[in-house]
């Protein structure tokens, strides 16, 4: 065989062998690739505002308050923003806490560094965890970032620096993070963080608006010092990869409050489990919500939301699926919306919204199948005869069940099922009377009634 014919069979067969790819092309790729912190799958998370939490508004005095939301089923503390906060264009008398003017500086309406790392040691003794609010999109138009790099910023059309487009941010003005620089210096401050408070972790504010690749290098960075958890205020899938544990589910919020206030049914709410169940890995977390800063400052609290159908929605975002959120003030019946860029304390007080979710949070921390991501049980949907009123479903694994039933009306529904998954022997949480539910059987509810029943 010629030296040319040698070669044109040597490249036929690695034409052939190249057109023949190994059986391991089609074995699906894992499409998370962090790993969540131990500490989190069984974790329910609680926004902390410092300014509003106290009459003093500071970290000492909210330090107080730990072993109470550790009572209440705490696991996650976020603070928001704990930075000294822009003089230049703020808004109101105290402004606003995304407003950064100093990403390596303590507000001193809140207290010093030292009282912040008293803060956070206070949580890790008591077995929970803190995470920092960050705001990586902007910066307060005073932070000395604007004169010691100003290449470090967008610019509009007339060459100026400006706000975030289309919102009424003008207290802020937008970063650009085409340049590496910036990238480094913003690392670099969040590993700061991680190392000198000990913090664990951040919830980053409006994350959809800075670049993916960014936080996947931010979350190498940071994992090399401690296993961290991060929370994107963003609902997208990209961000899960290799950055983020969790992400908004601004849409079940959405959701259930067109269907509280009658302007849509449980159909709606079909629509938005199967988009989570089908388009988000099962391991990745999904933050679900009755309020946070943003609903209950400028939209609604949880009364004006949810009305009457307010105790279900908060059953729902702890019994189904996605980490539930419990924003400071729900538990004690605040009933107001507290003041954005002004000192609006938070008046404490025994109230059943606070027994209801201390109830849940425990359970959702022993009964494994309500654990998050892939550690719990996917929520199986149990067909009923009120299909459109009355949201029935079992989550289940090998060791532990839990079959949910709510009425999302204002009319007493009875409803019976069908379907294998239901029948069993069960307690029910809130009533604890031992209940066995077998094929044929048939439930009453009153109005915006409920049943979680626990095996």
């Amino acid at each position: 065989m010629s030296v040319r014919n040698a070669i044109a069979v040597a490249g036929l067969i690695l034409l052939t062998a190249c057109s023949q790819p190994d059986k391991d092309t089609y074995s699906p790729e894992p499409y998370i690739k962090i790993e969540h912190p131990d500490w989190s799958r069984n974790a329910s998370i609680y926004e902390l505002n410092t300014r509003q939490f106290s009459e003093e508004g500071t970290f000492k005095a909210a330090q107080k308050e730990l072993p109470r939301l550790k009572n209440l089923g705490v696991d996650i503390i976020w603070l928001m923003p704990v930075f000294p906060i822009g003089e230049q264009s703020r808004k109101g008398s105290l402004g606003s806490p995304y407003s950064v003017k100093d990403y390596y500086g303590v507000n001193p309406e809140f207290g010093t560094l030292e009282d912040l790392k008293q803060f956070v040691d206070a949580a890790h003794a008591l077995g929970m965890h803190v995470i920092l609010d960050w705001v990586a999109n902007h910066t307060a138009w005073d932070n000395e970032l604007r004169t010691e790099h100003p290449d470090w910023y967008e610019r509009d059309h007339n060459g100026n620096f400006h706000p975030t487009p289309w919102w009424d941010w003008s207290d802020i003005i937008d970063l650009d993070y085409s340049k590496p620089g910036l990238r480094k210096y913003m690392t670099d401050a969040m590993a700061y963080w991680v190392e000198e408070a000990g913090v664990d972790g951040f919830r980053c504010d409006v994350a959809g608006f800075v670049p993916v690749d960014f936080w996947n290098t931010v979350r190498r960075r940071l994992n090399a010092i401690k296993p961290v958890f991060m929370l994107a205020e963003w609902e997208s899938r990209d961000l899960h990869a290799s950055a983020f544990d969790m992400t908004y589910a601004w849409s079940w919020w959405d959701t259930m409050h067109a269907i509280t206030q009658g302007k849509a049914d449980l159909n709606r709410l079909f629509v938005y489990y199967s988009w989570n169940e089908s388009a988000f890995p099962k391991d990745a977390y999904r933050m679900v919500f009755v309020s946070n800063h943003d609903k209950n400052s400028w939209e609604a609290t949880q009364y004006e939301a949810f009305g009457d159908g307010l105790e279900p929605t908060i059953v729902l975002s702890v019994i189904g699926e996605g980490m539930p959120l419990v924003y400071n003030g729900q538990e004690a019946g605040n009933r107001k919306r507290l003041a954005f860029f002004e000192k609006d304390p938070i008046e404490w007080k025994e109230d059943p919204i606070g027994n209801l979710y201390r109830t849940l949070l425990h359970l959702k921390k022993d009964n494994t199948a309500l654990w998050n991501g892939a550690a719990g049980a996917t929520m199986v949907k149990v067909p009923n005869t009120q299909p459109q009123k009355v949201l029935s479903f079992v989550r289940q694994n090998e060791q532990d069940k839990v079959f949910a039933v709510m009425n999302f009306s204002d009319e007493e529904k009875t409803v019976s099922f069908s379907d294998t998954l239901f029948p069993g022997e069960y307690t029910e949480l809130f009533s604890r009377k031992r209940v066995v539910m077998d094929s044929d059987a048939s439930l009453t509810l009153p109005p915006w009634g409920y049943r979680v029943y626990v095996n």
